[in-house]
């Protein structure tokens, strides 16, 4: 699915270092991702790095993109453990969404104009797959593409990792690079379920926020 119409963002609500997950997560909305040139500061803590900014996103799935393979799924047919599938949804400012809205029965954006970036997730169901009410019930690899252009020498940043089943739980992934500003960023992602958009529908998806703590090698 082509998204059309994303704006390019030109200013930027971001905090620089590290600050506590909890007080963080969903507490700024972010005016823009796609930021050339950040600002860099020193961390405490860290061991051969900087931390160069904290950049925070809300995840809204596209239910109507993800595909899963045809097994190993358990007796009501949702993906068991071992089964692989791909996923894309939409990337909006932190503090847009709730745990339910951000896209529309369709797979359109629900807001459009908010729209900052494409989101793209492709891995494994682990543990008790899609059954999974707590831990980890994935393990992914996460483009963030930022701008109105994915492919095409957009801003993007990838993370690799778990992810959990448990709405307002905190898992942490690693970035492990991106392109761009951010073509030698590490770091780390912390990614907290909302919930789940359009729950009523078979093309339900997930909606999580993500406080990507982007350092430099």
């Amino acid at each position: 699915m082509t998204i059309n119409h994303i704006p390019t963002p030109t200013t930027a609500q971001r905090r620089t270092g590290r600050t506590s997950v909890l007080a963080g997560i969903g507490a700024v909305a972010l005016a823009a991702a796609a930021i050339a040139g950040l600002s860099t500061a020193s961390a405490a803590g860290t061991t051969g790095s900087e931390v160069l900014d904290t950049l925070e996103v809300d995840i809204a799935e596209d239910g109507t993109r993800f595909v899963i393979d045809e097994a190993p799924v358990f007796d009501d047919g949702f993906p068991a453990h071992g089964n692989a599938f791909i996923t894309q949804g939409y990337i909006y400012p932190a503090g847009t969404l709730t745990g339910s809205n951000g896209v529309n029965p369709d797979g359109s954006a629900e807001f459009p104009g908010e729209v900052i970036g494409e989101w793209s997730c492709t891995g494994y169901f682990i543990g008790d797959g899609a059954h999974a009410t707590e831990g980890a019930w994935v393990y992914t690899t996460q483009l963030f593409a930022f701008g109105d252009n994915p492919g095409n020498g957009a801003e993007t940043i990838v993370v690799t990792g778990y992810e959990g089943a448990e709405v307002g739980a905190i898992v942490t992934g690693a970035i492990t690079g991106g392109s761009g500003s951010y073509a030698s960023a590490i770091g780390d992602a912390n990614q907290e379920l909302l919930g789940i958009n359009n729950p009523d529908l078979p093309t339900m998806g997930i909606n999580k926020t993500v406080e990507l703590n982007i350092e430099q090698r």
